[in-house]
């Protein structure tokens, strides 16, 4: 597969005295790949088949995949970290071992792992272990546990930034250092969802669908709105307000520079079950506030620009999460996406003329597309391109829209690809 590299591929990493900011994207499909290579990506995490915990809402890589997963990103200095951390069961054994001897011969940077058969394993023929947040690592003798094991582990998501800068201080204290010799470093999520449970151990849909979320199966039941109801009276009572399992999504653009502080060397966004403009979104974001926090521009001016930005792409709203020293979380106000914009599908790329830079696509869908309108380009290859619609052709005359059943042409700046998927982009709501 060649991917489409029009932008800058330079790893864009902040460096901060001795700390190493890398910013990790989630990928779960090819075109989330090929956009989290676009933003600037310094690492990518993904899963195989259904050892991993987004094995039910990501579209997911094959065994296959894997030699093409770490040519494509080494090119760039991309790392690779493929994700094992479900429960594993003796009957999954030689399925996991099979998973992780390809993985290292594929050349994989790293294993993402929470049980000691997959970290154990991954010692065994010379991997390297990144600890999963299902760890719950959530003081210093934890990491140093695990540090017999990992170089890198992620800490527990409810952590404080004054509990995080304080591992992070006994660390470099005591000088611990991991398998590798390299001093012990700490990774936390910056972005995306979060769940009612500690660090994700939730029995929900295993006790309302026997699909255990431990499994990689959640159905996301905390979602949804629910009645109470009296047993007593059969009265029934919808709850009202926010929806009270299903916390908004974890934001830090605002506080980044405390997140820095605090000793953390990698930011983990969330979303790989999340689509490609989301990825491509929230890495550029962050890679350009880690930057920012170097070279002296982190400002209140920016966050703003940022976290707009953050709002065009799903999101349930913004909190802090746990890292401020709250004790409880923010709800939901409504069910799914709070994204202040959408993308509504239009057709596919049907043929490309590079030399003019011009595509053709087919209008499938019962929706217009019209001069001066943002339009969204998505491919396994291509990533994410956006434009604004400057001219349009319908059948080869030129036209102000275009509606279901046309065959349009629009000049673009980049090659794309047949069979790329064309959407239009409207505001949605207001900012909130």
């Amino acid at each position: 597969m060649e991917f489409s590299m029009e932008c800058n591929m330079a790893t864009m990493t902040a460096t901060t005295g001795s700390h190493r900011i890398e910013v990790m994207a989630p990928v779960g499909s090819w075109e989330s790949l090929s956009a989290a290579m676009q933003a600037g990506a310094d690492a990518i995490y993904f899963g195989v088949g259904k050892l991993n915990m987004r094995s039910r809402s990501a579209a997911n890589f094959s065994r296959e995949d894997l030699p093409e997963i770490v040519a494509t990103t080494s090119r760039y200095g991309i790392k690779t970290y493929l994700t094992v951390n479900t429960v594993i069961y003796d009957q999954e054994l030689d399925e996991m071992h099979l998973l992780l001897d390809m993985a290292r011969e594929a050349g994989i940077s790293a294993i993402i792992a929470s049980d000691m058969a997959v970290i154990s394993y991954c010692r065994s023929i010379g991997l390297e272990v990144h600890i999963s947040t299902q760890c719950n690592i959530s003081n210093f003798e934890s990491v140093k546990f695990h540090a017999q094991f990992a170089d890198v582990m992620v800490l527990a998501r409810e952590l404080s930034l004054r509990q995080i800068a304080s591992i992070n201080q006994s660390i470099r204290d005591n000088n611990l250092r991991g398998p590798s010799g390299e001093l012990v470093r700490t990774e936390i999520f910056c972005h995306g969802a979060l769940c009612m449970s500690v660090s994700g151990k939730c029995y929900l849909s295993l006790d309302n669908a026997n699909l255990s979320a431990n499994r990689g199966e959640c159905l996301q039941l905390c979602r949804r709105q629910y009645l109470v109801k009296d047993m007593e009276t059969d009265t029934e009572l919808r709850v009202d307000g926010p929806y009270i399992m299903s916390p908004k999504d974890l934001c830090t653009i605002g506080f980044l520079d405390k997140i820095v502080k605090a000793g953390i060397s990698v930011l983990k966004i969330e979303g790989r079950g999340r689509s490609a403009d989301y990825v491509k979104t929230t890495v550029q974001c962050y890679r350009e506030a880690a930057e920012a926090i170097i070279n002296d521009s982190y400002s209140q001016e920016r966050i703003a620009d940022w976290t707009h930005r953050l709002s065009t792409v799903f999101n349930r709203g913004f909190w802090d999460g746990y890292y401020l020293g709250r004790n409880l979380g923010e709800w939901s106000q409504r069910y799914g996406s709070q994204a202040i914009e959408t993308k509504i599908y239009l057709g596919v790329v049907s043929n490309v003329f590079g030399k003019i830079n011009v595509a053709e696509a087919r209008i499938d869908t019962a929706n217009t597309l019209s001069v001066g309108e943002r339009y969204m380009v998505i491919g396994k290859t291509t990533g994410v391109y956006e434009d604004v619609v400057s001219q349009i052709r319908v059948d080869g005359k030129e036209a102000l829209s275009a509606s279901q059943g046309d065959i349009i042409s629009l000049p673009v700046k980049l090659t794309l690809r047949r069979g790329d998927k064309l959407y239009k982009i409207v505001t949605t709501t207001d900012e909130y």
